[in-house]
C-alpha cells in the first residue's frame, strides 16, 4: 500500500504530481484526513484515470470538499474489477467513511448475508435487518444496490444457493437451475447436502475475494473428472470454470455495475445545474431539486387522467407520484384538465411539517413542468400566480414553453446534461399517465 503525505494547502499539487506514479491496474483507494481516518473508500478501473479524475476543475461541491478534506491517499491494487468491487464493500464496512455516506443517495445500502443454520440461505438485507437475522458472514454495504444484486444473480447461474427454508416440496428456482439443488430435497438425501454445502462454500471464498483460489480449484477437479473418463462431469466442471472466468473478467463489469456513488451523484448534479441555468434566462429560480411533472391522458375525450410525477436530485422518487381522475365536465379539454389538477394539487403546498415528513405528504416543488404548449402552460401560470415557476414541454424535440409578460418564448434544449433530464422526466411521466389511464378504461370495459 502507498502513502502520499501532503499538507492541506498543497494536497492537489502533490497529488498530482503523484499520479504518474500510481499503476493503471483495477483496485481500491482511500482517501483519509490529517489524523489518518479514512473518509472516502472507491474503486476504480484504472487507478490512475479514476484518481486523476477527482482534480477536474468542475467538480461538484459535495465531491470537491471531499478532496479538500483528504490529507493522504492510499490505494491497493487488485487483479480484477470483480475483486475490487467485493474490498471496497469490506474496507466501506471496516471504515464507515463519512463521504461514503454523505455521497449516496437516500436508501439504505444493501447487504449480502449467509445465514447461521444447518442450510445457509444467502440473502440480500438492508442495515436494519441485520440485526434481526442470525447471520454466518455479513458481506457489506454495497451503497450502488445494483451490484450485489448484479453479484448474486451471477453467482448463482454458476454455483445455485437457496434464499428460503427447506419446504414440503422443491421450489420453482430448482425447476430453472438456480436453487439446485433445493434445500426441501437436500434434507432426504446426504450426498445432495454435500453438493449444497460445497456451492454454499464457494459463494462465500468468492464474496471473501478468493475468486482465484475457487478457479484452482475447479481446474483440479476438471482434471481429475478426465483422468477417471467421467467426460460428463469434466464437462459441467469446464462449463462452471468459463462462467466464473468470464464472470470476473467482463470489461463491461465496471461501466454497468462499479460506477462510484459520487460520481453518480456529480451527474445528476450536473443535469439540474445546467437546466437551471438555461431556465435562469427567463426565470430567477435558485434550485430545481425537486421538480414535479404533469401529463393529461384520455381517449378520445374519454376517461381523462392526469397524473404527476416527481424527480428529486434527478431521480424518480415513487413514494411523491400521485394519480389524479379528472372531475370537470366530460369532454373538458386538455387545457381546462390541466387548470383542475394543479389547482387540486396547490392546496397542499402549505401541509403542516408533519405532514410533509410523513409518507402521505405532498410538500412543494422548486419547479413545475406541464407537458403540453402554450395553452397548458398558460392555464398553468394562472393557477400558480408567480409561487411556484412553470414551464412547459412541448411535444417536438423537447423544446421547453416560457411565458413572461413579453408573450410566449420556446427553446430547444441542446444536447447536454439539462436535456437528458428533461427526457427522463417526460418519458416516466407518460409511463405513469398511460398506466392509469389504461387501467380506468380496462376497468370500464369488464364493468360494460
Amino acid at each position: 500500500m502507498k502513502k502520499v503525505n501532503a499538507n492541506k494547502q498543497s494536497l492537489r499539487l502533490r497529488l498530482k504530481q503523484s499520479i504518474k506514479d500510481l499503476p493503471d491496474y483495477s483496485g481500491v483507494y482511500l482517501f483519509s484526513d490529517k489524523n489518518g481516518k479514512v473518509i472516502y473508500v472507491g474503486k476504480a478501473k484504472n487507478l490512475k484515470n479514476r484518481v486523476g479524475s477527482y482534480f477536474n476543475q468542475n467538480l461538484e461541491l459535495k465531491t470537491r470538499r471531499m478532496v479538500q478534506s483528504a490529507t493522504y491517499i492510499n490505494f491497493i491494487p487488485v487483479e480484477l474489477e470483480f475483486e475490487a468491487l467485493l474490498l471496497e464493500a469490506k474496507l466501506v464496512r471496516k471504515y464507515k467513511p463519512k463521504y461514503n455516506i454523505e455521497l449516496r443517495d437516500d436508501k439504505s445500502p444493501l447487504y449480502i448475508g449467509i445465514t447461521r443454520e444447518d442450510l445457509p440461505r444467502i440473502v440480500l438485507l438492508r442495515q436494519r435487518e441485520l440485526d434481526k437475522k442470525k447471520l454466518r458472514e455479513v458481506f457489506g454495504p454495497f451503497i450502488n444496490t445494483s451490484a450485489p444484486k448484479w453479484v448474486l444473480r451471477t453467482i448463482r447461474k454458476i454455483f445455485p444457493y437457496s434464499s428460503h427454508k427447506p419446504g414440503k416440496r422443491a421450489c420453482v428456482n430448482s425447476q430453472i437451475g438456480l436453487c439446485n439443488p433445493c434445500p426441501s430435497d437436500v434434507t432426504k438425501n446426504h450426498e445432495l447436502k454435500k453438493e449444497y454445502m460445497l456451492n454454499v462454500r464457494r459463494v462465500k471464498a468468492i464474496l471473501s475475494g478468493r475468486s482465484s483460489a475457487v478457479v484452482s480449484q475447479l481446474e483440479r477437479e476438471m482434471k481429475d473428472y478426465a483422468k477417471s473418463e467421467n467426460f460428463e462431469k469434466a464437462r459441467e466442471t469446464k462449463e462452471k470454470l468459463e462462467a466464473l472466468i468470464y464472470t470476473m473478467t467482463r470489461k463491461e463489469l465496471n461501466r454497468e455495475y462499479l460506477e462510484n456513488p459520487n460520481l453518480l451523484f456529480d451527474i445528476r448534479a450536473g443535469e439540474q445545474e445546467s437546466l437551471r441555468k438555461f431556465i435562469s434566462r427567463f426565470y430567477e429560480i435558485d434550485s430545481v431539486k425537486r421538480i414535479e411533472c404533469y401529463d393529461v391522458s384520455h381517449f378520445a375525450g374519454t376517461y381523462p387522467t392526469a397524473s404527476m410525477v416527481t424527480f428529486v436530485n434527478g431521480e424518480p422518487d415513487k413514494t411523491l407520484y400521485r394519480h389524479f381522475k379528472i372531475k370537470g365536465k366530460k369532454g373538458n379539454s386538455d387545457v381546462d384538465s390541466m387548470r383542475e389538477v394543479l389547482r387540486r394539487r396547490k392546496k397542499y403546498f402549505d401541509e403542516p411539517p408533519s405532514l410533509v415528513a410523513s409518507a402521505s405528504r405532498w410538500g412543494k416543488p422548486d419547479l413545475i413542468i406541464v407537458d403540453g404548449g402554450k395553452g397548458q402552460l398558460a392555464a398553468a401560470e394562472d393557477v400558480m400566480a408567480g409561487e411556484v415557476p412553470v414551464v412547459g414541454l412541448a411535444k417536438r424535440e423537447e423544446t421547453l414553453v416560457f411565458k413572461t409578460v413579453e408573450g410566449f418564448h420556446e427553446l430547444r434544449l441542446p444536447e447536454g446534461p439539462a436535456k437528458k433530464l428533461v427526457q427522463r422526466i417526460r418519458d416516466e411521466a407518460h409511463r405513469f399517465a398511460r398506466r392509469y389511464h389504461h387501467k380506468l378504461v380496462s376497468r370500464a370495459i369488464s364493468e360494460a
